[in-house]
């Protein structure tokens, strides 16, 4: 065969080719940024991170996507340093990922604040006090995610949940932080609910870490 024939030949097939097998021989890679407020940005692996670091990646995988496969993460580290929110939120919005993972509400404010687009999934405490969303059903905007702390509204779901494990509990003690205590509404929402379910309520309270 002619060396003409064969590139006529060869560029016939490619122009031929199926499109879906194209799809196959090249995935679409989704690009994931990961950022941690002080865990260094090497450990935010499926090996090296802790339990719930490797969960994610564990459950990424569970749902069909593979680092060097079709997603591609990209970590990072504020170390520790809230100085360095606002500047670190505006590199990792700027370098336009498709999603981005982020914990700690400081640091979720600040990217937040830098983009009303790149949807965020958030670990973070009670959103509602620091004014992140205004409904925890519906966050509305760009911002979702897991709450460790629902707010103080929830102390009376838990006391009543022990009530109902425990019917007899009459009196029940509350081991705190006093300056949690003092300077949030917890005490009152605590004693409101224990009012309601008959439930005398005793304080105590954590050393505070100097």
């Amino acid at each position: 065969m002619q060396r003409r024939e064969f590139i006529r030949l060869l560029s016939g097939a490619t122009a031929a080719w199926p499109l879906p097998a194209w799809a196959q021989r090249a995935p679409r890679q989704h690009r994931i940024a990961f950022v941690h407020s002080g865990i260094p940005a090497g450990q935010l692996t499926e090996t090296a991170g802790p339990f719930w670091v490797r969960r994610f990646h564990e459950t990424l995988r569970g749902l069909g996507y593979a680092e060097g496969a079709n997603i591609v993460v990209e970590r990072y580290s504020a170390e520790g340093r809230s100085e360095h929110f606002a500047s670190l939120a505006a590199a990792v919005v700027g370098r336009d990922p498709q999603v981005i993972v982020v914990n700690l509400n400081d640091l979720v404010e600040a990217f937040a604040a830098a983009t009303t687009t790149i949807p965020i999934v958030a670990i973070m405490g009670d959103p509602i006090a620091t004014g992140l969303v205004a409904n925890l059903a519906h966050p509305g905007g760009n911002l979702t995610g897991v709450s460790i702390d629902a707010g103080y509204e929830i102390v009376a779901k838990r006391l009543q949940i022990l009530k109902e494990a425990v019917p007899l509990a009459a009196k029940v003690a509350y081991l705190t932080s006093s300056r949690i205590f003092m300077d949030t509404s917890l005490g009152l929402s605590l004693q409101k609910a224990g009012q309601g379910l008959g439930i005398a309520l005793t304080w105590n309270f954590l050393p505070e870490v100097k």
